[in-house]
This record gives structure tokens, sequence and C-alpha cells, in this order.
């Protein structure tokens, strides 16, 4: 009987030496399930509601709730965006991201609670967008701030113009919309304006404006969007003039607004920003360490070396000498340019780095050539030929082969017709 208990007990043994396991932790457990949804936003929803739904009391619930508000964001699911997102914004009033997309579901509904709430948040977003405005950086990104703050303008009066549609006030509803048209002209602002025209049977007015959503470009307008429109503007004046004679000339007139408007947002921008919009690198501006300003395209017909460098980067120091040496070799010579880029974010350090190590290169600062050309790294050497197109790009530097090369590359560069 005796060895029968004391097998009994070494068979129990491993058993409870399981059960003597410490218990998994609330963060050994979020971990683990973070693990396990991977990277896929709508697994990570998953994860973080079966999460709370265990804890609820969670000391880490509104960290959560922030990534489930993020991973709703990344996998477009507007059910978890209004169910997580009204609730995150009454702690983070300020997060614009969340602020459009709520707003902008709660606007895209039609009953009069939903709408009232949207009309709370497109007012909260406008505010934000005007803080943006007031607080914007005086630098060569003005042009892409301006864009977006213009934008944003934009819908946050088209929200609020929807609100106030939808909860009667149509008047006030067109006056809205005109004023999202006016900070940022786009399709969506247009066709809001006609909607509530149209809700006032004012269609000879509604039809110019349905013209302008159908020429106007917009990223949320899909190809069955602009089919609808034509349509409906189709229909209208049918209605009004019982053919579509004369339809064709309001549209073109819409197409001729649409490029004016256009050309009138790019002059805009290039006026902050010479380079707003520019795709090549050869036809940027770029500011001199002294104030000067050079145009790429002023050196057409010429072969241009870009040297992006630092005065933190300890191997284009090293470089230096070698491409100095090469620029030397070529001195005399007006068809071949040597132009150093400065990639410090800092630019008060560079003129008196040039002075300190009496470097006589001539220095412009980047002014987005960087992200344009995907430098990510330095010293980085790009020679482009006379027709503006690049030959070659040399990431780093061989010591030993740098100036053989150097010299290599810009004799085939000078080669080429």
């Amino acid at each position: 009987m005796k060895r029968f208990l004391t097998m009994a007990l070494l068979a129990a043994l491993p058993l409870l030496a399981q059960n003597s396991k410490p218990k998994p932790s609330e963060d050994d457990e979020l971990r683990q399930s973070m693990g396990e949804a991977g990277s896929s936003p709508m697994e990570i929803s998953r994860a973080l509601e079966k999460h709370l739904a265990k804890y609820p009391k969670s000391a880490r619930r509104e960290e959560i709730e922030r990534a489930l508000i993020k991973a709703a964001i990344d996998n477009r699911d507007n059910a978890r965006i209004l169910r997580y997102g009204e609730q995150y914004l009454d702690k983070n009033p300020n997060d614009l991201v969340v602020l459009e997309r709520v707003t902008r579901l709660l606007t895209s509904r039609e009953d009069k609670e939903s709408n009232e709430r949207g009309l709370k948040y497109a007012l909260l977003f406008e505010k934000g967008m005007r803080e943006l405005e007031q607080d914007k950086p005086a630098t060569r990104m003005d042009a892409q701030l301006r864009e977006d703050l213009d934008r944003g303008l934009g819908r946050a009066y088209t929200f609020q113009a929807r609100a106030k549609g939808h909860l009667g006030a149509y008047a006030e509803a067109v006056e809205l919309a005109k004023k999202s048209f006016a900070a940022y002209a786009s399709a969506e602002p247009a066709r809001e304006a006609a909607t509530w025209l149209l809700k006032q049977d004012k269609i000879a007015e509604a039809i110019p404006l349905l013209a302008d959503a159908f020429s106007l470009p917009d990223i949320r307008l899909t190809d069955e969007d602009r089919l609808a429109i034509r349509k409906q503007m189709a229909g209208l004046y049918q209605k009004l003039h019982g053919s579509e004679k004369g339809l064709g000339d309001i549209i073109l007139a819409s197409y001729d607004r649409s490029i004016a408007v256009q050309e009138e947002r790019k002059a805009k921008l290039r006026a902050l920003d010479p380079n707003s919009g520019v795709t090549n690198a050869m036809e940027y501006t770029i500011t001199g360490v002294n104030g000067e300003s050079l145009d790429l395209k002023s050196l057409r017909g010429k072969v241009v070396l870009l040297d992006f460098w630092a005065t933190w980067c300890g191997p284009c120091r090293v470089q230096y000498p070698i491409y100095e040496k090469v620029k030397a070799s070529f001195k005399g010579r007006d068809d071949v340019v040597f132009l150093g880029i400065n990639t410090d974010q800092e630019r008060d350090v560079v003129k008196p780095f040039l002075a300190q190590n009496k470097w006589n290169k001539a220095v412009y600062y980047e002014d987005g050539l960087s992200n344009l050309l995907k430098v990510a790294s330095i010293p980085t050497t790009m020679i482009f030929n006379r027709k503006g197109v690049m030959t070659s790009r040399l990431n780093g530097f061989v010591p030993e082969r740098f100036e053989d090369m150097l010299r290599e590359r810009i004799e085939e560069a000078l080669k080429e017709e």
C-alpha cells in the first residue's frame, strides 16, 4: 500500500509542478497576444479588444484604446473608429488625424444626434488647424505646410456644412461649403454646396457647382462618383431646359475655371517655395550659404556634380581634399560645375565651419533635394550630364579609389551627347 501511494505521488509531481508555475501577468498576456497578431491592424484590434474585455480596469487602458483607434484608422474600420474615437478624443482633443476621421464619419450620417456631435468636432478641427497656422515655422517647408493647412481648413468647413445641412440649416450649409471651396478648391465642397442648394430647389445655381465637382481633382472622388455627378447634371439640366443642349458649355467653362484655380494655387505655393511641385532635381532652386539663389536649370548644357555632405560627417572631411584635387584637374573648364550640397539641419553652423576649416567649396543648402533624390547616407556624390540626366551616383567612397573613380565618371558624362 505504501509503495502504491509513493508511486501515485511521483506520478502527480509533474502536474503539481505545472500548477505551481507563476500565473502570467497582464503585460505578459498582452505581449503574447500582440505577438500573435503580428502587423495586421485587424488582428491587432481583435487582440486589444479581447484584452480590454478581460482586464476592463487595466492600468494601460488609455494606451490600449489609443492603439485601438490607430489600428482602426489603418484598417479603415469605421465601426471601431466611431466606437473608440469619441472617448479617445475626450482625452486627446488635439489629435487632428483622429478628429478628422471621427468628424467625417459622424457628419456622413443623417440623424440629428450624430450631426450635432459632428458639428462640435468640426469646429474643434477648424480650431486645431488655425492653431497650426499661427504656429507655422518660417522655413522652406512653408509651401507644403500651407497646402496641408488650406486643405485641412477646407475639410473643416465642409464638415460644418454637411452637419448644418443634415440639421436643416440649408442656407448656412451652402455658405459654409462655399467657404470651404474658397479655402481649398476641390470637388468635395463644390458637390456639398450643390447638395444643399438642391434641397432649396435652386437647380440653376447648383448645376455650375456640380460641373466644378466634375472638373476639379479630388483624391476622394472615384470614376463612379464622377459618372454619378455627370448623370445628375444631365438630369437636372434637362429638367430645366428640356434637353442637354448648352450643358457642354457649362462643363467647358468649369474646366477652364478648374485649370485657372490649379495654376493660381501653384503660383501661391511657389511664392513660398520655388521648388513646390518640382520633381526634377535639375529644375530646383537652391540657396547658397551667403543668401544667393541658384536655379539649377541655368546649368543645363554643363556636367554638374552634387556633393552631399554635413559638418558633423567625419568621412566628408576625409573626402574633401580628394574632391578638391579632382576639381582642380578640371580648372578652367566652364562646362563642369562642382557644387557642395550641405545637409545640416542647423544652418547657422555651416559658415563658421567653412571658415574654420578653410574650405573653398561653392556650398548650397539642400532645400529639399535630399528627399527628392533619396539621399540616405553621406557623403553621396551625384553627377548629371549636359541634359540634366543623372549618370553616376556614389554612396560613400573608397579613399584609395575615389579620385580616379570621380574623374572617370565626370569624363564619361562629358562624352555623352
